[in-house]
C-alpha cells in the first residue's frame, strides 16, 4: 500500500516525516533520506500497534 508523506525540515535542519492518514505517524533523521527511510519502519510499526488494538488502520484526510 502506498502513503502520501509530508517531509520537511524544522529549523535545526532536521528532517521530519509525517504520514498523516495514519494518526501519530512522525519521524525525523538527519537527512531527507534518513527520514524517508525512518517514516517506513514507523509506518510498519504504527499500522500493527494500531490492528492490535483494534484501531482503524487509516482515517481519510
Amino acid at each position: 500500500m502506498k502513503y502520501n508523506i509530508a517531509l520537511d525540515s524544522d529549523e535545526d535542519g532536521v528532517w521530519i516525516a509525517e504520514c498523516f492518514s495514519i494518526p501519530g505517524c512522525v519521524s525525523q533523521g538527519k537527512t531527507k533520506e534518513q527520514a524517508l527511510d525512518n517514516i517506513k519502519d514507523a509506518i510498519i510499526l504504527c499500522l500493527e500497534v494500531r490492528s492490535v488494538y483494534g484501531y482503524p488502520l487509516t482515517i481519510d484526510i
